[in-house]
């Protein structure tokens, strides 16, 4: 029997791809450096392109009873209060198959984490286990632990480790992530706290000089979602800082009133820097892999860090198969069918973080671009994201009930 394979990091790329392996037919054995298994943040935004992978992992039922479904994506002039552009997105499922939902974070893991749970004989996880290094052969790897515990042998390595990845620091060592000047800080309010004339089902972006801010409702609308982004050089290591209001506020002085109402209904708001890489190959060597924020950091503007995550991770065990359980052909193959199209996300989220925060001129011919296309063009500029991929080995994808 071929032994496990191993994942560094139990976040939502490390989880999907515990799934994906194992309903593969995989054993597979997680390692979580914190003591359980949770995410910190608030919402994700779920395009159709990832609910296809829900399909393929068996969890769409699961996410769509936690997911809210909002009817649009508008973007707003944080300054002069005028609408933008709007994209509908009740017709997602008649155009591509799938919706297009917001869901917590922690919901979505907690999802992943159920469905991994209910695979015992094939998935192990284990929390307080950092990975620090790894050794490979021609027959596996062997990963060493920062705690004081026995290394682990497996058939494989897959780095799911994030943005500060340790599996990435020994097969590529390439330093630091990139910081963006960006920070963005989020919290989370009941919706009876939601000041009067604020929507409550879209996604709505308003957009300023240097600045945004962006709202969805959460858990079927129970929650709303605020994250307020600014251009800082503050830089701070992780997701779950302390925000300063005081900074907060001095950036968004001179928004328009709705968006100042939201902000003044938060009385502590968490931080974090953001960060990306550029767009490289590499993402794998002989029996090792990296997969989501590990191989592929992106800035949020696509709001796609999750989504790509779960694309590689069913990507990723699809290869397995076509390949025959060849190991390095299997992931060099993932590499090639994945790297454009991630970096094609990691370089659109950069621009379009310019667009939101356009300022003067910029600003006007950013008006004036998004204002002359209709709903329907609006939709179709953004089809090469949300088309659910496919692959050698994937089946055709189901439509979500």
């Amino acid at each position: 029997m071929m032994e496990p394979f191993l994942v560094a990091g139990g976040g939502i790329g490390g989880l999907g791809t515990a799934l994906a392996l194992a309903r593969a037919g995989h054993r597979v054995r997680v390692f979580e450096r914190a003591t359980e298994f949770r995410e910190i943040g608030a919402g994700i935004q779920l395009g159709p392109n990832v609910f296809a992978m829900f399909d393929r992992l068996g969890v769409t039922e699961a996410m769509t009873q936690e997911a809210a479904f909002p009817k649009a994506l508008i973007m707003r002039d944080a300054v002069g209060g005028h609408e933008v552009t709007r994209i509908p997105l009740e017709g997602m499922r008649d155009r591509y198959g799938q919706p297009y939902a917001v869901i917590h974070r922690g919901d979505m893991l907690e999802v992943l984490h159920r469905a991994c749970l209910a695979m015992p004989n094939l998935i192990s996880m284990e929390t307080g286990r950092t990975v620090a290094g790894f050794q490979q052969d021609e027959a596996g790897v062997s990963v060493q632990f920062e705690e004081s515990v026995p290394t682990a042998r497996g058939a494989a390595l897959i780095g799911c480790d994030g943005l500060w990845s340790k599996v990435r620091g020994q097969l590529l060592g390439d330093g630091p992530p990139v910081v963006s000047g960006h920070i963005a800080y989020r919290a989370v309010l009941t919706m009876d706290q939601v000041p009067a004339g604020i929507p409550r089902d879209v996604v709505q972006l308003w957009a300023g000089p240097k600045l945004h801010l962006v709202h969805y409702p959460l858990r079927r609308g129970e929650l709303m979602n605020l994250v307020a982004v600014f251009h800082s050089d503050h830089y701070a290591e992780g997701w779950d800082q302390a925000g300063d209001t005081a900074l907060l506020w001095s950036h968004f002085e001179g928004t328009r009133p709705e968006v100042r109402a939201m902000l003044e209904k938060i009385e502590t708001w968490r931080f974090w820097v953001l960060c990306d890489r550029d767009p490289c190959r590499g993402w794998v060597q002989g029996r090792v892999a990296l997969l989501g924020d590990a191989a592929h950091p992106m800035l949020q503007y696509l709001a796609q860090g999750a989504n790509m995550a779960l694309e590689d991770a069913v990507c990723l065990a699809d290869q397995l198969g076509v390949h025959g359980g060849d190991i390095p052909a299997a992931f060099r193959a993932y590499e090639e069918l994945r790297v454009l199209r991630a970096g094609r996300v990691q370089t659109v989220a950069r621009i379009f973080g310019e667009i939101y925060h356009a300022a003067g001129v910029r600003a006007e011919l950013r008006d004036q671009w998004l204002a002359g296309r209709d709903p329907v063009q609006a939709r179709e500029s953004m089809a090469w994201l949300h088309t659910p991929q496919t692959w050698p080995g994937a089946p055709e994808s189901r439509k979500a009930g």
